[in-house]
Order: C-alpha cells, then sequence, then structure tokens
C-alpha cells in the first residue's frame, strides 16, 4: 500500500506500518569506524520449554538486533521531509553476522505489485547511534519481505535467530521491538492473540498464516520483529487494523515459515518465485459439506477455473448450480474439491492458497480431488504467480 493511504486511513481496515513524517537530518550520520567488525552471540534466554517471560532481560539482550529502516524515494532531497520529496521510516532487523537485515517490502518500496518503486537510497540506523547506507538484496511483495546488506565493516552486530511458525498457542507472550512513530527501540509486549490469519500482501493474493497479537505496535514497527519469550523471532510485524491509524491490539505479523523462504531466495537470486494454480476456492467445512452431500468435510471447493490456467490444463472444474447457505450467497455447487496438495490436507487452517504458496513456478504437484463424488489423484505443473488477480 502506498504510504498517502497509510495518512488518510478513517476506517476499520488493515494499515501498513511504515510511517510518514518529517525529519531535521539532511543525510547520514558520521559512521564510527574500529578495526573489525564485532559480533554479539547471544544466547537464547531460558531453557527449552522454559515458559518465563522476562522483558527486561529480553530487551537487554535482544534490542541491539533491532534497527531503524530510513527510506528516500525518487524526488526527495532529506530523510523523511515532507516538503522536499518522499520518505519512509520502519524497522528491521539484523540476520547473520554478514551485515543482512531483514524488513517488510513496503518500508523500502512504494506502490503495489509489479509498479511498486524502489527507494533511491536506504540508511540503517542501529541501537548504538551508527547509521550507514544499505543495498536492497530484493524484495518479496507476495509476503512483504525485503532482504537489505550494510557493510559490516566497523559494526557492532547482534543478529537474531529465526524460531518456528508451528507450535505456537494462543496466549503465548510476545515482544515487539521496533520504531514505532520514529521512536526508536521501543519494546512492547502482549500475547498472540490469534493464529491463521490471512492479511494483505502488496499484490492480489493474501500472506496466509499471519500472527495477531495485542501486543502494541504502530506506523514505523513495519519490519521489526515479532520475539517469543526465548528472543527467537516469530514473524515480522506488518499491519494493523485500526478506526484511525494507530495500534488498538490488533496487529499482524508475517509468519517467520514464510519471512524464512522469502529470505533464502531473496538471498539466492534477489527475488522469489510462487506457483499458480489458477482457482478461485471456498474453504469447506463440516455443514456446508453436509448440505452439499460430499464425501469430506475439509478441502476447497473450486467456485472458478480460470481460462488457459495451470488449473484449467489439468481439468480442473468448477460447480455449474448456485446455491445460498448459512448467509453467503451464490456459492458454486458440484464441482472440484481439492482435499490436498502433495500430501498435505487442505484444512481451514492451512487452505488452498497457503499450500499453493509454498511451492514455485515449474513445480509439479499433486492434488487429490473429489470429483462427482469421485476420489482421483490429479498432477499440476504450476504456473507463475501473476502480480494482479487475473480477471475471471
Amino acid at each position: 500500500m502506498t504510504r498517502s493511504r497509510l495518512a488518510a486511513c478513517l476506517v476499520i481496515l488493515a494499515v501498513p506500518l511504515a510511517a510518514c513524517g518529517s525529519d531535521s537530518s539532511s543525510g547520514a550520520e558520521k559512521v564510527r569506524t574500529v578495526e573489525k567488525t564485532r559480533v554479539r552471540v547471544v544466547e537464547e534466554q531460558g531453557g527449552s520449554g522454559d515458559s518465563r517471560f522476562d522483558a527486561h532481560a529480553l530487551y537487554r539482550r535482544f534490542a541491539p538486533g533491532v534497527v531503524t529502516v530510513l527510506s528516500l524515494f525518487e524526488g526527495g532531497s532529506q530523510l523523511l521531509g515532507k516538503d522536499e520529496g518522499e520518505g519512509g521510516q520502519g524497522s528491521g532487523f539484523v540476520i547473520d553476522a554478514d551485515g543482512h537485515i531483514a524488513t517488510n517490502a513496503h518500508v523500502v518500496t512504494n506502490g503495489e505489485g509489479g509498479s511498486a518503486k524502489r527507494a533511491k537510497s536506504v540508511y540503517v540506523q542501529f541501537a548504538d547511534g551508527n547509521r550507514v547506507s544499505a543495498d536492497i538484496v530484493g524484495t518479496d511483495p507476495n509476503a512483504d519481505v525485503a532482504l537489505l546488506k550494510v557493510d559490516p565493516a566497523g559494526l557492532s552486530l547482534t543478529p537474531l535467530r529465526l524460531g518456528a511458525s508451528h507450535g505456537l498457542k494462543v496466549g503465548d507472550p510476545v515482544a515487539a521491538i521496533g520504531s514505532p512513530f520514529g521512536e526508536e527501540q521501543s519494546l512492547s509486549v502482549g500475547v498472540i492473540s490469534a493464529l491463521d490469519r490471512d492479511i494483505e500482501s502488496l499484490t492480489a493474493f493474501s500472506i496466509g498464516n499471519a500472527i495477531q497479537t495485542d501486543a502494541a505496535i504502530n506506523p514505523g514497527n513495519s519490519g521489526g520483529p515479532l520475539l517469543d519469550a526465548r528472543g527467537r523471532v516469530l514473524g515480522i510485524n506488518s499491519q494493523i487494523k485500526s478506526s484511525g491509524g494507530g495500534g488498538e491490539g490488533v496487529g499482524f505479523s508475517v509468519p517467520v515459515d514464510t519471512v524464512r523462504r522469502s529470505l533464502r531466495a531473496l538471498r539466492r537470486t534477489g527475488k522469489v518465485s510462487y506457483g499458480y494454480l489458477g482457482v478461485s476456492a471456498l474453504s469447506l467445512y463440516p455443514q456446508l459439506a453436509k448440505r452439499l452431500d460430499l464425501p469430506v468435510e475439509q478441502g476447497a471447493l473450486v467456485q472458478e477455473v480460470v481460462d488457459g490456467s495451470p488449473a484449467d490444463d489439468a481439468g480442473l472444474e468448477a460447480g455449474g448450480d448456485k446455491i445460498d447457505f448459512q448467509g453467503d450467497k451464490d456459492i458454486e455447487s458440484g464441482g472440484d474439491v481439492i482435499v490436498s496438495v502433495d500430501g498435505a490436507r487442505v484444512t481451514l487452517q492451512d487452505n488452498l492458497t497457503d499450500l499453493i504458496s509454498r511451492h514455485a513456478e515449474g513445480d509439479k504437484v499433486s492434488l487429490v480431488v473429489i470429483h462427482d463424488g469421485d476420489r482421483k489423484t490429479t498432477d499440476v505443473t504450476l504456473g507463475k504467480r501473476p502480480a494482479k488477480a487475473p480477471k475471471g
């Protein structure tokens, strides 16, 4: 989303958290230099299975790994200068001793999908005050992830460890560290409020399995880490739902498993490939399955197949009849039901989009499909995900 939309939020909506504002600095500050890079190795807080949550110790150990990201876009002559160009400010975190930094794509780009423009200049400011220029290694608009690189010479780096998305529970304590409204190195704490949320990306396709938290996050927190009690990164703070543009206790983080996939590909090639099946589908639940007299209670009920798509080539079919059920109107009934992708079951938590998103263009996947009441297996070679949703 553009930063102009951020400033104009007056109704409840998902808001990307890169902040706009003014900054009196006219350029990068002079950086202290030393003979070699200092890398601070931080042990995880607590032992395996230790559920203690010590916010003070967590901040002391891991906050030095969190940075402020300042972006200057074409036409701007000073960072965050409203009158002299467009700038953005967000957060990020160090991921290795080589100077790689993770953040949100919308912190260092302006616009959506294929029309997004990268920042002309990016600066990274560390907890000790050092500010250095950064290169954009690559961006992933589908997951709203970006990878930056700074020269580590002369810097004291504290890499944060990536955790895992699986095994999380609602109620688990978490901490968010970042630069809300430009207030650097700010800590807020809370819990995981919900799991398996779908949130907006910078394309027409949603980001699945997002983490919802009540830890206070605000514009400027974008790109910062959501940490567990042991200081492991669970996700990248990305969006809030708000009626006025500020944090109201409903924030969302891109899950770390998605982040890890993006960072791995960005480091290797500077871009991330996503497979494309070419269907729109409705997540099946027991009552709807019973109404449609289907032999399964979970799956993806195909509503539309895009002409010329891999799904079309594989012979997948949508239904020809429409029904209304439990407040949902014009449900296409009688179509195929996709129940698994390469052995992974399609569920309400791991829906069809989530499972296809794990694969890249050109991957061959095996779909188990219910067709006219019979179970069959169909192999499909995935296409390239389009930047915009196809017109059906």
